[in-house]
């Protein structure tokens, strides 16, 4: 041995010659579990003929003290015969504590980043319900403020026209005063189309009236129309369809809206391909275009409200919403929404009984 390694093992050169090497610096593990000599690997390399590395074990120093070590073993052969093995070691106690400190600091790390991960998801969460809370408020509102037009501007507009037929009755023989009674007239048939226009921009009543189905194909007939585009639609209920509870079914409606929307202003398409599929489990619904696509960054950037709104609407409710496109091929959206503890369409069974269908 060189006088490094025997002070490396607190001990002069002859303390150590002619000692066994494994009964005195590798009798034990780290733990202190007795080091049988005979699985020892520097032993078994000269045995065995194979050499060894290694730096998960201890040497022991002469205080009793142990140390973490790196080590090889190779055999010496002469004249075909082993004769012995060289055993090379040094010390890695800095290289272990170092290690050891490193990974102290990444499962600190790593329990922190938890935590943060942990706060960050309730609170994005919060901001979710949030968020849900305020559409909800804000459908109600709409609700309100659409049902107030309608009972009392509505009312106002009707009793109104009534008095200017009433009027124009009896000015007949007038021609000026007549005439301006049908331009009053028009006036107020103009003002009652632009209130039920904003009735139904606010609260659709056929969402609340017929359900979510029909409140969707009036909106692909209002979006044809509209567009003038060619529109391959098919929207159905399965026969135990399930009727969606009415948030769900606003949100759907809403997604849906904003699809349309989304087409009618960027796609710059020619045709829309839409498939709904109310299920007894879910809402399945695709929608197609053979516009000009985007590319998928610009469907994931901060400032992209729209798809972030729809993305929202459809998490709360514990639904997926899924977009691929690419550039001038067209845009496909899927939505995927479960209809959880709902009970099932009563209108639309009774309906089959009546009918005979299975």
């Amino acid at each position: 041995i060189n006088r490094a390694g025997a002070a490396m093992l607190g001990r002069s050169v002859n303390e150590v010659l002619g000692q066994n090497m494994h009964g005195l610096v590798h009798h034990s593990h780290k733990d202190g579990r007795h080091y049988p000599e005979e699985v020892c690997p520097i032993f078994l390399a000269f045995r065995t003929g194979q050499p060894c590395r290694n730096d998960q074990e201890v040497f022991w120093r002469s205080d009793g003290s142990p140390f973490a070590v790196e080590y090889s073993s190779h055999q010496v052969i002469d004249q075909g015969q082993v004769r012995g093995a060289v055993i090379t070691f040094s010390d890695i106690s800095k290289r272990r504590y170092a290690e050891e400190q490193l990974q102290h600091a990444k499962q600190e790390l790593e329990v922190r980043v938890a935590e943060r991960t942990a706060e960050l998801s309730a609170a994005l969460n919060q901001l979710r319900q949030l968020s849900a809370h305020a559409h909800s408020v804000r459908e109600e509102e709409r609700k309100r403020i659409a049902r107030e037009i309608h009972d009392e501007l509505g009312s106002l507009l009707v009793a109104l026209k009534f008095d200017v037929n009433w009027m124009a009755r009896r000015v007949a023989d007038r021609e000026e005063v007549s005439r301006k009674c049908s331009v009053m007239n028009r006036l107020i048939e103009s003002a009652v189309e632009n209130v039920g226009r904003i009735i139904t921009d606010l609260r659709p009543s056929i969402l609340d009236h017929q359900g979510l189905i029909a409140a969707l194909e009036w909106q692909v007939q209002e979006f044809a129309e509209a567009t003038e585009m060619q529109c391959d639609s098919s929207i159905e209920a399965t026969p135990d369809a399930a009727t969606p509870e009415p948030n769900l079914a606003t949100a759907v409606f809403r997604i849906f809206q904003e699809m349309l929307s989304n087409i009618a202003r960027h796609a710059q398409a020619s045709a829309v391909h839409i498939r709904i599929r109310l299920r007894q489990d879910a809402l399945l619904m695709e929608v197609a275009d053979n516009g000009v696509g985007a590319q998928q960054a610009a469907l994931y950037r901060a400032d992209s409200y729209g798809v972030m709104g729809m993305r929202e609407r459809a998490l709360h409710f514990g639904g997926d919403l899924q977009i691929s496109s690419q550039h001038g091929e067209g845009t496909l959206v899927r939505l995927t929404v479960p209809v959880p503890n709902a009970a099932p369409n009563i209108v639309e069974q009774a309906l089959q009984q009546i009918s005979g269908t299975p």
